[in-house]
């Protein structure tokens, strides 16, 4: 987990925030915060916050004394979140390992977390300490990606930067588009003790983007950069015979992405 979270720094969540969260997160974000339905007074605890996009629709639905406490183990992420609402009180901010929360037991009335559970190294620690830090009857709500099969442009994006390396590609996608299989988000949430268990799969579009947007914040926005470093390649040319890969797949003009993700909801 230090090893991915940590390296969302410098200039990645800058470009992750401009490129991909309108690209990818956007609709998504929103899905939950609608599924959520937050009612009056509710405590919410939000993993993997990024750069806020579902903070931002979560403290739309709050009511009453209703808070959000949104963690991530990136303060460079954090950063960019709490600039979007900083004046908000409803709404607070801490640095936190997922597999290792500092929160008492039975704090929350609800735990959130979009596209950060396949990032966490022991996923079945994250859920049992989701577990015990939700209140009795409390509901646990996470979205991750489909699989790249059926997640067409990033795909293409991914093969665009495999493509510029002979030997030892860029595995970094390999992560989030990992945990697709709705068997295991079941197991993990039982063997943690949650019932009502519901796996379900969803399609939303993004925002639009030319393909050198995309292809930038693909790479520039996440640990891609980093990896393409290590390697010796150059970044600009990654990203140009990427948005090159894009064009030709699927033409100059702006798109927006029909993406698939699953979404489970539980309850303690």
């Amino acid at each position: 987990m230090d090893s991915v979270h940590r390296s969302f720094s410098g200039s990645i969540p800058e470009f992750y925030d401009r490129y991909l969260v309108p690209f990818y997160f956007t609709p998504f974000a929103q899905d939950l915060a609608e599924r959520l339905r937050a009612g009056p007074d509710m405590r919410i605890l939000e993993l993997a916050c990024g750069t806020g996009v579902v903070t931002q629709a979560l403290a739309a639905t709050l009511s009453g004394d209703g808070s959000i406490v949104a963690t991530d183990l990136s303060d460079a992420m954090i950063d960019i979140a709490h600039k979007k609402i900083p004046d908000d009180r409803r709404v607070s901010w801490h640095q936190a390992d997922a597999t290792n929360l500092s929160f008492g037991d039975d704090t929350f009335d609800a735990v959130v977390c979009q596209f950060g559970w396949m990032f966490f190294p022991d996923r079945a620690r994250a859920m049992r300490q989701a577990a015990r830090v939700l209140r009795p009857g409390g509901r646990l709500l996470f979205n991750t990606w489909d699989s790249l099969d059926v997640n067409v442009i990033p795909a293409e994006a991914y093969a665009g930067v495999r493509s510029c390396f002979l030997s030892n590609p860029p595995t970094f996608y390999d992560i989030p588009y990992g945990m697709f299989d709705p068997a295991e988000h079941e197991e993990l949430a039982v063997d943690a003790g949650f019932s009502e268990v519901e796996v379900g799969k969803v399609r939303y579009r993004g925002a639009e983007l030319d393909p050198f947007e995309v292809a930038t914040g693909v790479i520039r926005g996440g640990p891609f950069a980093l990896e393409i470093e290590q390697r010796g390649a150059d970044l600009d040319k990654t990203i140009e015979t990427t948005a090159g890969r894009l064009r030709q797949r699927f033409g100059d003009a702006p798109f927006a992405a029909q993406l698939s993700a699953l979404v489970c909801s539980a309850t303690k």
